[in-house]
């Protein structure tokens, strides 16, 4: 694995931790339909966080592709939960998509 590599990775597996807690915390909200939209962007978050980082460590030629899409899918789950911000979960889930998307956006520059 490239050191350069670092600061994502961890950023990435950091996400993909919070965005499943939130997913999971979102499922014990008293209006579950109306979670359905974050709980589905956060469980599509963690699949291409933990794929981004995969690739990385595997050190793949296609590290950039992935990653501007890992940044696209975190920007946009991000937006979603900070619609949730009352709810702290929902808080610390946005402000780690958003800085993994920045991380990400880095690594496919």
């Amino acid at each position: 694995m490239k050191k350069e590599y670092n600061s994502c990775l961890q950023a990435c597996l950091e996400c993909a931790a919070t965005c499943n807690q939130c997913a999971s915390e979102c499922t014990q909200e008293n209006d579950i339909a109306m979670m359905a939209r974050c709980i589905q962007l956060d469980m599509e978050c963690a699949v291409v966080c933990y794929a981004s980082a995969q690739l990385m460590s595997l050190g793949s030629s296609r590290v950039k592709d992935f990653c501007m899409l890992c940044a696209d899918i975190c920007q946009t789950c991000g937006n979603e939960c900070a619609k949730h911000q009352h709810m702290i979960h929902c808080k610390e889930c946005a402000d780690t998509c958003h800085k993994c998307a920045e991380e990400c956006r880095k690594m496919a520059a």
